[in-house]
């Protein structure tokens, strides 16, 4: 075999290694339950999370998931969004230390839901979405800790925390991040409040650029018929001249 195709062939064969790697390697990220988005911003309102499952048995499926919420720093107002096949059962608990809003003081908040009733095959997901009123500000993240049920009565156990800087664990719980709150977050409240006087200077901003572009148009087609006019004078002169 010459050197040229033995080097061709090495390099298939670790170009085949490594697009494995990375599909295995990607096959054991997406195996385990996941919340969406990844992050909000520390003190969110009515925002949705989404509660990816997979499932990862060959010869079951899944027919019951439980996410179990903090309660030390609750999320408020969660609301269930129905999915079809599915019934969804909501727990609360009293709160050991009630959360002041704008709205009064909460005393309860969710601590679980449990959805049970429908199936999810072999390589199949169900998303489960969730609404919330409100996240909490002095928290970092959110550990939302779940429990898969097979058909067959195995129970996959999503609830390790990884620990700062080390690798993910083999049965990792879902985790939201929370992040501080930006100079845009509070332009944009503002500007929602301002919203009915920025208006009219909107419109008036546009009415004159519509003017102007007008004009300009205007202006263009008088110097393009004035082009025309010259030229045929040019013409008709040099025709005389001939003559």
């Amino acid at each position: 075999m010459s050197p040229i195709r033995t080097t061709l062939r090495r390099a298939g064969l670790v170009a085949g290694l490594a697009t494995a790697g990375v599909l295995a390697a990607a096959g054991a990220a997406f195996a385990h339950v996941t919340v969406h988005p990844e992050s909000y911003a520390k003190g969110a309102t009515d925002g949705v999370l989404t509660f990816r499952v997979p499932n990862e048995e060959d010869t079951a499926s899944t027919t019951k998931v439980q996410v179990f919420l903090p309660t030390d720093h609750p999320v408020l107002g969660v609301l269930v969004t129905p999915e079809a096949g599915w019934t969804a059962q909501v727990t609360t608990t009293k709160l050991k230390t009630p959360v002041k809003t704008d709205d009064g003081t909460i005393t309860d908040a969710v601590s679980e839901i449990t959805w049970t009733g429908g199936r999810i095959r072999h390589g199949e997901y169900q998303d489960f979405n969730v609404a919330f009123g409100q996240l909490p500000d002095d928290v970092d993240q959110l550990t939302f800790k779940t429990l898969q049920t097979y058909s067959d009565g195995s129970v996959a156990r999503w609830i390790e925390e990884a620990e700062k800087g080390g690798d993910e664990p083999e049965n990792p719980a879902p985790v939201l991040t929370l992040t501080a709150k930006t100079a845009a977050d509070s332009e944009e409240a503002a500007s929602s409040s301002s919203d009915s006087g920025s208006a009219p200077a909107a419109e008036s901003s546009a009415a004159s650029s519509d003017s102007t572009a007008r004009g300009l148009g205007i202006a263009g087609l008088v110097v393009g018929v004035l082009g025309l006019a010259a030229a045929g004078f040019a013409l008709a002169r040099a025709r005389s001249a001939r003559s």
